[in-house]
């Protein structure tokens, strides 16, 4: 974990309300797909949790949805910006577990983190599925990155606007190794049921500090409470304990 200056050298819009930002900083500290990076941004005191996409070099590319105040202030962000950023942060994504023919699924800004996995994955020579899920066509992004990549990929829309109609769910393929995942909790819970192998979540939740001290960001596990932030944001599906 390392708190650094980076310089912000682009910053634009790619879907509804979802923005693309490319950073130049120290990236070293940045090692597997998954992890997280924390933001701080003048006049807020909580820094902002955003996934990486993916990093290149110096580069860190993070994609964010506009939500909230703060990231709405990303959004009008201009090159040239410096930014306070922590790096290293979250566990990331398990590799050695995916199989010959891994499924990564993402859901909305859940997508963005399956980028960099779906990059690592095929540089070992894995067949990578990929199932991306948004509500309607104007949400849609990184469908083209992905298959240019050489990815396998499904794009599900609930109003049936693009792609497939429905959920991520009703787009699984037939056959695969293991599965990675990324977004909303209901997706997690529908996914948690309809996959057929063991795989892994990676959470997406509030969080206070983003380095495990506050414990706001806690999931119950079989092994106790675990910190989102911390401990995870990636989590096991044999550990994981789902509310009714």
């Amino acid at each position: 974990m390392q708190d650094t200056i980076f310089t912000i050298i682009e910053n634009k819009i790619i879907a509804k309300d979802v923005y693309k930002m490319l950073l130049r900083g120290d990236t070293s500290a940045i090692k597997n797909a998954g992890e997280f990076v924390n933001i701080q941004l003048d006049g807020f005191y909580l820094r902002r949790p955003i996934s990486v996409c993916d990093v290149e070099g110096d580069v860190l590319t993070l994609i964010y949805k506009v939500v909230g105040k703060g990231t709405e202030a990303m959004s009008k962000m201009t090159e040239g910006t410096d930014l306070q950023v922590m790096t290293g942060l979250g566990n990331g994504y398990d590799l050695s577990l995916s199989g010959d023919s891994p499924l990564l699924v993402g859901g909305g800004v859940g997508v963005p983190p399956m980028y960099l996995l779906a990059k690592r994955l095929l540089a070992q020579g894995k067949r990578v599925f990929v199932v991306l899920g948004f509500n309607t066509a104007d949400e849609v992004f990184y469908e083209e990155e992905f298959k240019a990549l050489g990815c396998d990929v499904t794009v599900t829309t609930v109003d049936g606007s693009h792609g497939v109609k429905g959920f991520v769910t009703d787009a699984l393929p037939e056959a695969y190794t293991y599965f990675y995942t990324c977004g909303p909790m209901p997706m997690f819970r529908a996914l948690n049921k309809a996959v057929k192998t063991s795989g892994q979540f990676s959470f997406e939740e509030r969080m206070g500090c983003g380095f495990g001290a506050c414990m706001g960001c806690s999931c119950k596990t079989l092994f106790g409470n675990k910190r989102i932030c911390k401990d995870g944001p990636v989590l096991k599906k044999e550990e994981i304990i789902w509310a009714d």
